[in-house]
């Protein structure tokens, strides 16, 4: 008769096994070691310039900034608010950090609000980047209640806050 001797037992993984190489497949995914980090980038539309320009560099071989972008690149043609923070949900679930665009126009979206909040509640690292020399006054009152840091706009500040956001999560 042959047989694997273990009587009424599949071969193969215990279904503990199997949801611990889940875990590890998902970890890997969100933090892929000192790679391409996967970044949603939370900004008021109003900055969508600069945003593009950021995304850019980001995709530049000269320069050490390097991250895959989930973040939104087209409005959603909604005005239900659940479907589209459900849209959200979905490409935040995919990173491992959020960067907050630091402007004027952030510091009042709602949106940039609950992003940084879902963000935080979904276990992945914040950080703030700002352009100029002089960080902002007035930022996002879930970034303040966060206490999140915030860096300057430059290729290695942005590098290092990426890298170490997602490392401290």
């Amino acid at each position: 008769m042959g047989g694997n001797g273990r009587r009424g037992r599949t071969p193969g993984l215990s279904l503990g096994e199997l949801m611990q190489l889940k875990a590890d497949a998902l970890k890997k995914i969100e933090s892929p070691g000192d790679g391409v980090k996967h970044v949603f980038i939370s900004f008021a539309y109003e900055d969508l310039n600069e945003i593009n320009l950021l995304r850019g560099q980001a995709r530049n071989e000269n320069t050490e900034l390097e991250f895959d972008d989930h973040s939104v690149k087209d409005a959603y043609n909604s005005a239900n608010a659940e479907y589209i923070k459900s849209k959200i949900r979905e490409k935040i679930d995919r990173v491992s950090v959020t960067l907050v665009y630091l402007s004027a126009n952030a510091a009042t979206s709602q949106w940039v609000n609950w992003e940084i909040e879902e963000s935080a509640r979904r276990g992945k690292g914040v950080v703030g980047v700002y352009k100029g020399d002089v960080a902002p006054s007035v930022t996002p009152s879930a970034f303040k209640k966060g206490g999140y840091g915030m860096v300057r706009w430059s290729h290695e500040a942005l590098t290092k806050a990426v890298n170490d956001a997602s490392r401290s999560r």
